[in-house]
Parts: structure tokens; sequence; C-alpha cells
């Protein structure tokens, strides 16, 4: 029995950029941006758009 279509992984598919980033990587960002200090809460982040 052969694999449905979307449950193959595909070169182009992996390599997909996210639109969403996790918390971790929006910190990262506002604190290279100088919007995000040690201390800040990492709750309600502001809005961030992925680096393209």
């Amino acid at each position: 029995m052969s694999q449905h279509n979307s449950f193959k992984v595909g070169g182009a598919a992996s390599l997909k950029k996210r639109n969403v980033l996790k918390r971790f990587e929006r910190v990262e960002l506002l604190r290279k941006r100088g919007e995000w200090k040690e201390g800040d809460r990492v709750v309600a982040l502001k809005k961030t758009k992925p680096i393209i």
C-alpha cells in the first residue's frame, strides 16, 4: 500500500518559511531591535514579522 501524498516530506515543503515565530524567536528579534530588555515580561509581546 502506498503512502498518501500529504504524509510525504518533500524537499520544497520542508524549506517553506514559517509566518509565525515562537516566543523565544520573538524575544530574540525584539532584543536585536532594542525593544526588549532583560527583565521585561515575555507574555503579551509586541507583534513581529519574521525576517525574510
